[in-house]
């Protein structure tokens, strides 16, 4: 790897009506044609990130089918067990793919970050959709999977801290919750694609015994397929006016010497991910199973609730991030700290006694109203808190660190606990994890009042 050419930098200096290839700046006041630029710029970095977080998902999304397909025969609860240790295995590449992609986007940039993590989520994905059954060659097939799910580890470690980067820097000051929470609206867009493929081949196109014998493998070949549009996309975007001007000003990017500077803003963003993770991961990617597992939902239903609770909780994204804007991002935070600690055990409780899939759906809908007090805004928050020249790479490796020791295990401890007996103790799990959030929030500096970005 080489460093970025003298042009690369020298063109954060072009003036405003230059190509479409230069630097996207952030003026004070935006313009009609600066308003256009920069959606246009949000649109290609937000679209790579919806097929790489489709990618992830898809693997969730269609584990009901191809449990059978990698492990041995065992009742559905010891299956998905297996599965979700795969998915919190694919969590341990995360720290890795944070550490290695925001040193990289810290010194060459974020658009060559972000074509590199979508060409690893390829990879993985291609990598599933052709492995063969346990069946078939027994215990290679699992450790294929294994292999996989690091690889989108990686990527997916390095997609959420340079797109969050992206975003944010390429945001104007007075929008920058509004436009940053687009990247949550992203990342749940590629769940809902992945829900939304899984309904279709439901209702329309196969059986359930075609799904589990060969159905399932057909998203993860559109994913990897769905990634190469992405890089085609992504080798267009402009790279943004923060990291340009770092790079002619400071050699010293993307290093952990100059990270551990910065020890108060690392801790913080453990803390404002912790149970921010843990409630998304909750009610986001353990919802489907646990509505089929535990409440008895057939898996149509538990996709169906599933994938209409995710629709709304996308629109409110944007909704939660623009009010952001107004009142800070500290008073949010803090209301989904009070209110999720307050509210997850009845929440939780309540679903799991109803067998009505319209109560299930409301109480669903409560709670993600609820944690979207974190995922509209964390990222703007994190990346408000670093300079550009670490920016990246603070974003993302606590961030990832929390995400893989939490978030990953989250569906696993809840599956392990159901398989124990003593499934409600999960829901104090969730509980604890938002309340030590709720701590720091409490104790944090507004991030929209002392941003480091406009330094």
């Amino acid at each position: 790897m080489t460093q970025p050419q003298a042009g690369a930098v020298t063109g954060a200096h072009l003036p405003t009506h230059a190509p479409t290839h230069t630097p996207t700046q952030a003026p004070a006041k935006d313009t009609p044609a600066d308003v256009r630029r920069r959606l246009r710029s949000i649109f290609s970095g937000s679209i790579g990130n919806l097929v790489e977080w489709y990618d992830w998902y898809v693997y969730s999304a269609f584990a009901l089918y191809f449990a059978k397909s990698f492990f041995p025969k065992g009742d559905q609860t010891a299956q998905l067990l297996n599965v979700a240790a795969v998915f919190a295995v694919g969590f341990l590449a995360r720290p890795v793919g944070g550490l290695l992609m925001g040193i990289y986007a810290d010194r060459y940039g974020r658009k060559r970050a972000l074509l590199i993590s979508v060409v690893l989520m390829c990879l993985g994905s291609l990598t599933i959709a052709l492995t063969p059954s346990y069946a078939t060659i027994g215990v290679a097939a699992p450790v294929l999977l294994v292999l996989a799910r690091l690889l989108q580890g990686l990527s997916v470690g390095g997609e959420y801290a340079t797109s969050a980067t992206y975003l944010s820097e390429v945001a104007s000051k007075e929008r920058r919750g509004f436009y940053s929470s687009f990247q949550y609206v992203t990342l749940i867009a590629g769940q809902l694609t992945a829900l939304g493929l899984l309904i279709a081949l439901q209702q329309f196109v196969l059986s359930p015994a075609q799904l589990e014998a060969w159905g399932w493998r057909i998203p993860f070949l559109i994913g990897a397929l769905g990634a190469l549009v992405a890089m085609r996309m992504r080798s267009s975007m402009e790279e943004t006016q923060s990291f340009t001007e770092a790079a002619t000003k400071n050699k010293k990017r993307g290093t952990l010497a100059e990270l551990a500077k910065h020890p108060r803003a690392l801790a913080t963003v453990v803390g404002l991910t912790l149970g921010g993770t843990v409630a998304f991961y909750t009610y986001s990617i353990y919802m489907q199973k646990f509505l089929a597992n535990t409440v008895g939902l057939t898996k149509d239903v538990a996709t169906l609730v599933s994938g209409a609770s995710l629709l709304l909780f996308a629109i409110l994204q944007p909704i939660v991030g623009g009010l952001s804007d107004r009142i800070g991002r500290r008073p949010i935070l803090i209301a989904f700290g009070v209110l999720g600690t307050l509210l997850t055990v009845p929440i939780m409780t309540g679903i799991s006694q109803t067998t009505n899939p319209w109560v299930a759906f409301f109480l669903i809908m409560a709670a993600l109203v609820i944690v979207s007090g974190y995922t509209s805004i964390n990222a703007v928050v994190k990346a408000e808190l670093f300079p550009a020249e670490v920016r990246a790479l603070g974003v993302g490796l606590p961030y990832a660190l929390t995400v893989s020791i939490f978030g990953g295990t989250a569906e696993y401890i809840a599956l392990w606990l159901k398989q124990a007996g003593h499934e409600s103790l999960f829901y104090w799990y969730v509980t604890g994890t938002i309340l030590l959030s709720l701590l720091v929030y409490v104790f944090m500096r507004d991030t929209r009042e002392h941003s480091r970005i406009e330094h």
